[in-house]
């Protein structure tokens, strides 16, 4: 049986481990004190909560799928029915369903939201009496469907949408890579429009799944399933500092633990990695790579869970939560009702209210400088601006992710794939992670089997 070494014990590098199995003998090497990278539960007022990510993408089928296989089938759930909100203008409004991104199939359910003003609205329904050559290069998000919709659309409908996922900017991030969908569509030709309502129609004969699921007690269980599912050998709190070319055609792994240095060596080797850490294991072996990987940005978060006493508080939210234009000028860019949102979490909480408010976008590195206090009191007052005056909650904690999410820049596919070619020409090595194709924990998922299966 070969030896496959996987560093870094986010989901992606726990995926290539389960994905290895009966294949090889598998050893994980994890830097923090244990598996699950932006995937990890904690407690606030005694309540487990997750502190990153609340829950799967369901619309593609992998985080879903690889759940199920490591026995939490039973525990997956859905939210809470409930529209997508945005906070603009000073109130809470609906975003139509049948959205892509932001981007509405029927620009005449907007009317009466206020999401957009009359002339912004009628900008956006003459979008589909605009003719379009088929897009042919890759181009930011605002910079082509600011021509189609309108910048205000774009401001308001869709970079909510983009803060939410990617951190990021529409005036910044690749049409192609952090909005497939669309791409394809105006890679066709002709409006967007027109087809966004064929697809909603084709749809519309099939039930609608829940765009995302959640996991009973927190996604942060997850990892830890794929990890013992997976009967690889865990070693936490083992930070990999150099990886080198051995006679044999293997690898050694250079690694610092608590208890000192540790070598290791194997036949291959999955970096599972951020961009800029796989770049420095990569920098003696292709300094291409090392290249491209370095120049992926990335975007810093916050997550400011709170806690307010049912019987105490003045105010309490309804539905699941809301996103925030930046062009409003908030420090808050999304906050998550999860009391509301998860059946789970009220059951387990009856009498208290949890929520999370998210803050930071690339970009807003000056902001997330701030002490952890200030940021929750700028979350508490915009939170009561938004929703009503909740009151002071019985416990706050900020989660800080530094460099959490890479950002897909214009030609960010292109890039993937001279990396990936680069990577190649170093037979036994794999890459996985949210720097390629997608920073959901499905595409993580996918992409860390995809790197244990391309291994010989």
């Amino acid at each position: 049986m070969r030896s496959v070494i996987v560093i870094g014990g986010g989901i992606s590098g726990l995926a290539a481990a389960w994905e290895l199995r009966g294949r090889a003998e598998v050893t994980v090497l994890e830097s923090q004190g244990k598996v699950g990278g932006k995937l990890r539960t904690g407690t606030i007022a005694g309540i487990t909560v997750d502190e990153g990510a609340e829950s799967l993408m369901a619309l593609r089928p992998e985080a879903v799928e690889l759940a199920t296989a490591v026995g939490l089938g039973d525990a997956l759930c859905d939210p809470a029915p409930s529209p997508t909100a945005i906070w603009t203008d000073g109130a809470l409004r609906p975003l139509p369903a049948g959205h892509v991104m932001g981007v509405p199939a029927d620009p005449a359910e907007l009317a009466g939201t206020g999401l957009l003003s009359p002339a912004g609205l009628a900008r956006l329904a003459a979008e589909e009496a605009r003719a379009a050559q088929p897009l042919t290069e890759d181009c930011s998000v605002a910079g082509y469907l600011a021509g189609r919709f309108g910048q205000e659309a774009v401001d308001r409908l869709i970079e909510p949408l983009l803060g939410g996922v990617y951190a990021g900017r529409a005036d910044r991030l690749s049409l192609r890579a952090a909005m497939p969908r669309i791409a394809a569509l105006a890679e066709q030709g002709g409006p967007l429009l027109p087809a966004l309502r064929r697809m909603k129609a084709e749809g519309a004969a099939r039930p609608a799944p829940a765009a995302v699921r959640g996991v009973s007690g927190g996604t942060g269980r997850f990892p830890q399933a794929v990890a013992e599912a997976s009967g690889a050998r865990i070693l936490t709190g083992t930070a990999a500092r150099s990886l080198e070319r051995i006679p044999g055609g293997r690898w050694r792994v250079r690694a610092m633990t608590g208890d000192g240095a540790l070598t290791m060596e194997a036949d291959a080797v999955i970096l599972a990695l951020p961009a800029f850490a796989a770049a420095e294991l990569l920098r003696p072996h292709s300094p291409l790579a090392e290249s491209e990987l370095s120049a992926i940005p990335h975007a810093s978060t916050a997550v400011i869970t709170m806690a307010f006493s049912r019987a105490r508080a003045r105010f309490l939210p309804e539905g699941n939560g809301f996103l925030v234009p930046p062009v409003d000028g908030r420090v808050l860019k999304a906050a998550s009702f999860l009391s509301n949102k998860w059946g789970w979490l009220h059951a387990s909480a009856p009498d208290t209210f949890v929520l999370r408010a998210s803050v930071g976008r690339i970009g807003e590195e000056e902001l997330l400088r701030r002490p952890d206090r200030h940021l929750v009191r700028a979350a508490i007052a915009e939170l009561h601006h938004a929703v009503g005056p909740m009151g002071e909650p019985l416990a706050a904690r900020v989660t800080r992710w530094d460099r959490g999410l890479p950002q897909y820049g214009v030609g960010h596919r292109e890039r993937v794939r001279r990396i990936r070619e680069a990577a190649a020409k170093l037979p036994g090595l794999a890459l996985c992670g949210a720097a390629y194709e997608g920073v959901g924990i499905a595409a993580c998922a996918a992409t860390g089997r995809a790197a244990a299966a391309s291994l010989p």
